[in-house]
């Protein structure tokens, strides 16, 4: 049974991050090889959509960009410590020590791949979410795009069940405050992507 893009893309999405663990257990000596195959495959499915993103809708067009982005990033930062595995530049650590040190460096990547995060906050704001759908749908990729770079499963979060949730929380707005349009904003803070609602003034 053949595949949905949906499907392909939680994939990708599970196999990119899986490739990070399984670099960082090689670097930290935990494995001895580099995950090559993992790799191909990834490789392989971008190449595969790449060639079909006419098909894709607008949703699966920004997700698949922001993967590719992801994986990009991931690609240079393992380049980078090959090269240096190669050349000896890397001092070698065991034990409990290397994990620490492995965890501080993993930690600092994390901290600089927040700050790169220009476009948050990302805002949009409407009279009502039924007829500006385009709105809707750029909102869900932005708040799934931040949930993916604060490292957060976004595989609860579905576009039908987020449309549900925005008419119902502009509707409940609207009427407590007696508005018209209600903003909503996307932002990063701390190790969480945050939703966040309130009337337009």
């Amino acid at each position: 049974m053949a595949k949905t893009v949906e499907e392909d893309l939680n994939q990708l999405e599970k196999d990119i991050r899986q490739l990070k663990i399984e670099y960082e257990q090689y670097f930290g000596g935990g494995k001895k090889r580099p995950p090559a195959e993992l790799e191909w495959r990834i490789d392989t499915l971008l190449k595969r959509y790449s060639d079909r993103s006419a098909q894709m809708k607008y949703s699966q067009r920004f997700r698949y960009s922001n993967l590719t982005q992801m994986y990009s990033k991931f690609r240079e930062m393992f380049r980078k410590r090959m090269k240096q595995k190669e050349e000896g530049t890397v001092q070698r650590h065991f034990g409990a020590a290397a994990r620490e040190i492995e965890a501080e460096r993993a930690r600092q990547r994390g901290e600089t791949q927040k700050s790169e995060a220009v476009h948050f906050p990302f805002t949009v704001c409407w009279k009502d979410p039924e007829h500006e759908k385009k709105k809707v749908e750029q909102l869900f990729d932005a708040f799934r795009d931040a949930k993916l770079q604060m490292g957060e499963d976004t595989k609860p979060l579905t576009m039908e069940a987020f449309q549900r949730f925005v008419r119902q929380k502009t509707e409940q707005l609207k009427k407590q405050k007696d508005a018209q349009e209600v903003e909503y904003i996307v932002t990063l803070e701390g190790d969480h992507a945050r939703l966040k609602a309130r009337v337009k003034s």
